[in-house]
């Protein structure tokens, strides 16, 4: 089975706590394994049987999903998952630019020794991926811890809860690109954050902008070429 074939095991049942946002982290956790694509239905009478627990939990769970960008609802067609369309690939990866930009230069400054080192570790266990088996999925979540970790040293909530907002986006877009472009992705990940992490520590502010810039773009033209082969 490949890395992205949809799982066959049932929803995992949530616990009593939190349930709203429990279901939510569920049924994100589903969407980004392939259990429902982009566009697809997510009908809240099924997913509250899957969860075990009630529609107004799933209901809640969905409106969480919805504020992050993941989710559609109209009220002629239900909730669904979102596309991955050329609109939405534009739209995204021009707000990611911009962030990502304003993250790097921030991090440049404000990022201590154990935060850069742990950027290193990150890189390294990207490149052990490569070297072994090389899941696209795990791949993509050390790429999320990676960039989480720059947001998280650039020491700006604003900046940070701004990530937030797209980021659920960005993990679905990331994966789409991944399942129709695989080598595309393969080939330029350990190098392209290998570089994010050196000019951190750098003081050259023009040019790491720059590149973590050019790094979105690489990920948009290579979903765009997947899209439209």
């Amino acid at each position: 089975m490949s890395t992205f074939d949809m799982p066959s095991a049932p929803l995992p049942k949530a616990s009593r706590r939190g349930l709203a946002q429990e279901a939510a982290d569920l049924i994100r956790e589903a969407i980004f394994a392939g259990h429902f694509p982009p566009g697809s239905p997510l009908r809240e009478v099924e997913l509250a049987a899957s969860l075990g627990v009630s529609r107004g939990s799933v209901r809640e769970g969905l409106a969480f999903l919805e504020r992050e960008g993941l989710v559609r609802s109209a009220w002629h067609r239900g909730t669904t998952v979102i596309d991955v369309t050329e609109r939405d690939v534009e739209e995204v990866y021009a707000v990611r630019a911009a962030l990502d930009r304003l993250a790097a230069t921030s991090a440049q400054g404000n990022a201590t020794a154990d935060q850069l080192t742990e950027l290193d570790t990150l890189v390294q266990a990207m490149a052990e991926e490569i070297g072994g088996e090389a899941s696209g999925a795990r791949l993509l979540a050390l790429d999320i811890a990676f960039h989480d970790l720059i947001y998280a040293a650039a020491n700006n909530r604003r900046l940070d809860a701004a990530w937030h907002a797209v980021r659920s986006q960005i993990y679905l877009f990331q994966l789409r690109r991944i399942a129709l472009g695989y080598e595309h992705y393969r080939a330029r990940v350990v190098d392209e954050h290998h570089e994010l992490a050196t000019l951190l520590r750098s003081g050259d502010r023009e040019t790491l902008a720059r590149r973590a810039g050019e790094h979105v773009d690489s990920a948009r033209r290579g979903l765009l070429t997947g899209l439209h082969p």
